[in-house]
């Protein structure tokens, strides 16, 4: 059958892949533990699913409009008022389905063949393929544990070159947890500006930052320069809403419009009921966020203690969402030589689901998900700890 050149370079998520080879694994009995997906083990709140109950309910299952129900677009909006102080309108926003769709809407609406677009490494794995189904070109901008995993303007000033259109920022960080501080948020969006590069900011994780780190934004720079910026959020992370696939763009009205032509010949709209549950969580309460917080904070310190222990492995310590990505390469022989035989091997032999760092861009690494309990993630890190040092 004949598949199109777009595809051949196109490589499949590597974390979705973990996951299905840990699942196959299950089937056949094994036990596993899988730290390999980014998914809150928290219920989505109560009062989000009544949302939703009454939706069907009240037969509120037909098609909406593109770019989201009004009330939806408004809350969107309405929580960059709530959190941030920011100041936008509901024609600022679009819902989208879930995170992905966000940013691949952007991309498709702003890159032309040929355009750069700077990418931090570490990165989420399907920032360059993104780029790539674009037509546009990812220029790979590395960092170091050093600096926390964090880009600086010097780094991005390094690899900009005449064709650089844009940059890609996502702070907390998946698959690192690092997690910019405003005046560094700052400074990068006004070398952008300067430079003409538009940015997107990818802040999905936004609500889990942990004290004495505070929360940080682009929406601030956004609301005096919405030609520069768009932020995208997502309710899976912070609301435990994964398979309720909603996700959003704050953005420029003009911007919004074009994202909304590209949705409006690819998915169309958010699911109508799922729609409804999303104003239920963006308009409160927001209790349960507060405390997925105090337990992601306690796991992470946990995972935290226990890498301390194991000989030749440093991690930075993250500041927000839910990962560890620990430097492992010291540990790397001719029969295990790269993450991907690491993460092969401590899932053949400890049972243990992880995900290799080359998938992030960064192949010294292998990245931990802390999004389990507490008694699991300590049975995982024995494990790991057992096969990879005997301890």
């Amino acid at each position: 059958m004949r598949i199109s050149d777009r595809l051949k370079k196109l490589k499949p998520s590597a974390t979705l892949a973990v996951n299905a080879k840990a699942q196959e694994l299950k089937a056949q009995g094994r036990e596993v533990v899988s730290l390999a997906v980014g998914e809150p083990d928290f219920p989505t709140p109560a009062h989000v699913c009544a949302a939703a109950k009454k939706a069907i309910d009240d037969g509120f299952t037909r098609y909406t409009p593109v770019p989201g129900i009004p009330d939806l677009r408004a809350a969107i909006a309405g929580y960059y008022g709530q959190f941030y102080g920011v100041s936008a309108k509901w024609e600022n926003a679009i819902a989208t389905c879930g995170g992905k769709q966000a940013l691949y809407n952007l991309l498709m609406a702003l890159l032309n063949p040929g355009d750069e677009v700077l990418i931090p490494a570490p990165y989420w794995v399907s920032y360059p393929a993104m780029v790539e189904l674009a037509d546009g070109v990812p220029v790979i901008v590395p960092t170091t544990p050093e600096s926390g995993f964090r880009v600086s303007v010097r780094d991005l000033e390094d690899m900009c070159t005449p064709r650089t259109s844009m940059l890609m920022l996502n702070t907390p960080s998946n698959p690192t947890g690092c997690h910019y501080p405003q005046e560094e948020l700052d400074e990068i969006a006004r070398w952008a500006k300067a430079r003409g590069i538009f940015i997107i900011s990818d802040e999905v994780y936004d609500r889990l930052v942990y004290d004495p780190a505070k929360p940080s934004t682009l929406s601030h720079f956004w609301q005096k320069n919405p030609e520069n910026v768009a932020i995208v959020g997502a309710l899976s992370k912070s609301f435990c809403m994964t398979g309720w696939r909603v996700g959003w763009t704050l953005a420029h009205a003009d911007l919004v419009k074009a994202c909304a032509k590209i949705q409006g010949q690819s998915t169309s709209n958010v699911n109508s009921v799922a729609q409804k549950a999303a104003v239920a969580a963006l308009t409160g309460p927001w209790t349960l966020i507060d405390e997925m917080r105090a337990a992601f904070l306690r796991r992470r310190d946990i995972a935290l203690s226990v890498m301390a222990t194991w000989p030749g492995v440093s991690c930075p310590k993250p500041d927000g969402a839910f990962y560890l990505f620990p430097v492992v390469d010291k540990h790397y022989t001719p029969e295990m030589p790269d993450s991907a035989a690491m993460c092969t091997r401590l899932l053949e032999e400890a049972g243990v689901a992880l995900v290799p760092g080359s998938a992030f861009g960064d192949d010294r690494c292998v990245r931990f998900s802390y999004a389990v309990a507490d008694e699991v993630l300590m049975t995982a890190l024995s494990k790991v700890g057992k096969v990879l040092f005997g301890k």
